[in-house]
């Protein structure tokens, strides 16, 4: 899935090399900015201390809160946005002997201490601290990253012109009623086929797949501070306790608790 139009392209930071083996980069983007499709000669944890950001990569959307972070490993093309703005805190990280990291983009969870030694990191190298402190951080660092829950928390997008068309209309309205019958008489398929082809480009149902498109879209609204309400409607629910429901069966918890959070 690519951004709308509106959105605002921010330049790629040009690094030649890694001056250790793991790198803080940090910077705030405005709402509805993205860096564009990329990649990097080392891996990178994508992470906000902040807001949330969307990034897609290998025909899968990842919405990423401040309790999650997103692994890209070395050489795989990525988009990193944010529709309402975000403090993006960011770590490159060299290939190395012994990195027991996935080979694939996976969603981790970050704990209490993976955040703080997160921030802490970026403290220190500003602070312009030496080896004898950064070296045993950043042992602690990649000891927290090889111990981080994995997370299966992704949208796939399909690949077809036809399925690109029902998702985007989807995304751009999740409220809409249409029924699988309906969307075939629209894209001019059987319910049946356009079913078929449908798991087969995403794994998902198409009803299984609207809802997550819907926990996806909640996250992303809840935490750029719209109303529990507002948001349940937006997304076609029929009232909030109906919303509550399905984010807690997501989520394990309710939507007023996760923004406490």
């Amino acid at each position: 899935m690519l951004p709308d139009h509106d959105w605002t392209s921010v330049e790629v930071p040009e690094l030649d090399a890694l001056p250790a083996p793991i790198m803080p980069r940090s910077q705030n983007l405005a709402p509805r900015q993205i860096f564009p499709l990329h990649a990097h000669r080392w891996n990178q944890l994508v992470y906000a201390t902040s807001g949330t950001l969307v990034v897609t990569v290998a025909g899968a959307w990842h919405v990423i809160s401040p309790e999650q972070a997103i692994w890209v490993p070395t050489g795989v093309e990525h988009t990193t946005g944010t529709r309402d703005g975000a403090a993006f805190r960011n770590l490159y990280i060299a290939d190395q002997p012994g990195l027991a990291m996935p080979g694939h983009c996976t969603v981790l969870t970050v704990t209490p201490l993976l955040r703080a030694l997160i921030i802490e990191l970026e403290a220190a190298t500003q602070r312009d601290e030496g080896c004898a402190y950064l070296t045993p951080l950043h042992a602690l660092l990649f000891a927290q990253l090889e111990r981080a829950p994995r997370l299966d928390f992704h949208l796939p997008w399909p690949t077809s012109p036809m399925l690109d068309r029902l998702c985007s209309a989807l995304h751009a309205n999740p409220a809409d009623p249409r029924s699988l019958e309906d969307w075939g008489q629209t894209l001019g398929a059987s319910a049946r086929t356009l079913s078929r082809r449908f798991e087969r480009e995403t794994g998902l149902s198409l009803r299984d797949w609207r809802h997550r498109l819907r926990l996806f879209l909640a996250l992303e609204w809840l935490g750029a501070g719209q109303g529990i309400t507002t948001t349940a409607l937006a997304l076609g629910y029929a009232s909030p306790s109906a919303f509550s429901h399905m984010f807690r069966l997501a989520m394990g918890c309710t939507p007023s608790a996760w923004l406490e959070r």
